[in-house]
């Protein structure tokens, strides 16, 4: 039996439970990894319910580093940042603990490969390792950028200078490994476009879909009242766009909905929500759930799922799942984004408030089921498939050339 070759694993947030966007993909990847190598993961635990879940990554690993990070205190130390000139992203996750697990790694020859996931944790990979892949998955500097004119000062002006600062950084960082990837090639484009002198090593692997766990062939509990049609939004709610989008949603959007389909319920599902998520449900017609053991339910017997983000980068796995679920969704611009779906097939898309409320009106009416869309999840977010190119990124610099030509600009 041969020995697996060491690979350091670097993740800004515990890969498990994937029960959320960065966590599904990360995980996703630890899982292939793990196949082949002996994965030396390291990764920060930024809610304390996960640590629950430590012993659940030691099958897909060789040993496990876990940190813990506390918001509060990382905002704090993410302000140094603002005296030193860096994106404020990198001290927040400055951890002198992890920087020399990871060098000691890599000195003693444990590892020789090694994968960033997030460009906040490219500033732990060791330069000496034969290979070093970042997964970027999205270009979070343009993230900032849209929310700076969102937001008054001061809060802009720091918003602003957090995408000026961190897409230096990306730059930086895009050029010093030997492959950087992104969620779609649309991220991939964007990133090229910034950095073209490391065009050559930018690509894109998509995320995937489970399609036997997100299946409408499955028989699942209806969580909603009889005598209601669900409208239903799944997502992290202390996550700002999806804040933003639920609010814009039940205050500007939803009303006319309620007023032409009374029986209509928005029902706002995920963990950690808001006071100004929970708020909304004061309003009638809306419904917070917080945090459910599955949101499947919530899909399976919805009318239809909406996406009105405002502000996203990459791919929306929100939109993925209720696809599979063969549920119609309502989706603006952005919340399409990088998605190999065809509008008006496979989702429906509007931007303004008047065609939102229009085209959820008209799926509540007509009640019925998206095969299209299920069959578009079947045939382009296959997590197997998808993966298979991330192989070849470790291995010879041809190969790696090769695999990252899969997606041009």
């Amino acid at each position: 039996m041969s020995v697996k070759e060491g690979l350091l694993f670097l993740a800004h947030r515990i890969p498990f439970p994937p029960n959320k966007g960065d966590k599904i993909r990360s995980f996703h990847l630890l899982r292939h990894l793990g196949a082949r190598y002996a994965v030396h993961l390291g990764a920060f635990v930024d809610d304390p319910d996960d640590w629950q879940y430590a012993d659940a990554l030691k099958p897909y690993c060789a040993s496990v580093k876990l940190l813990p990070l506390k918001p509060r205190r990382a905002k704090l130390a993410s302000l140094t940042g603002l005296l030193t000139g860096q994106a404020l992203t990198l001290p927040y996750y400055r951890s002198r603990e992890l920087g020399h697990w990871a060098a000691d790694l890599a000195d003693s020859g444990k590892v020789t490969r090694g994968l960033a996931f997030s460009s906040a944790m490219a500033q732990f990979m060791p330069t000496k390792l034969s290979r070093r892949v970042l997964d970027m998955v999205d270009v979070d500097s343009d993230k900032w950028s849209q929310y700076a004119p969102t937001q008054r000062w001061p809060m802009s002006w720091l918003y602003a200078r957090e995408g000026r600062r961190l897409a230096a950084w990306e730059a930086q960082v895009a050029q010093d490994f030997d492959a950087t990837l992104l969620v779609s090639c649309d991220e991939a484009a964007l990133l090229q476009r910034r950095v073209p002198q490391a065009r050559h090593k930018i690509g894109a692997f998509e995320n995937g879909v489970d399609a036997d766990y997100f299946s409408p062939a499955r028989d699942y509990p209806n969580p909603y009242p009889s005598d209601v049609l669900g409208v239903v939004f799944t997502g992290a709610m202390d996550y700002w766009p999806n804040v933003d989008a639920v609010s814009w949603f039940a205050e500007r959007v939803f009303p006319a909905i309620r007023e032409t389909v009374p029986a209509a319920q928005f029902t706002i599902v995920g963990s950690r929500p808001t006071e100004a998520v929970l708020a909304l449900a004061r309003q009638p017609g809306v419904v917070v759930t917080g945090s459910v053991p599955d949101v499947r339910p919530y899909l399976a017997h919805a009318a239809c799922a909406v996406a009105p983000l405002r502000i996203a980068r990459g791919i929306q796995n929100k939109v993925l799942e209720a696809m599979a679920m063969a549920r119609p969704v309502v989706v603006t611009a952005q919340a399409a984004e990088g998605i190999r779906a065809e509008a008006g097939r496979d989702f429906l898309l509007a931007q303004d408030e008047a065609g939102l409320a229009g085209a959820v009106i008209a799926q509540l009416q007509a009640r019925t089921t998206s095969a299209p869309a299920r069959a578009c999840i079947l045939s382009h977010y296959d997590w197997t498939r998808n993966l298979s190119m991330i192989d070849a990124l470790f291995d010879a610099v041809p190969a790696a050339s090769s695999a990252l030509e899969t997606c041009p600009a």
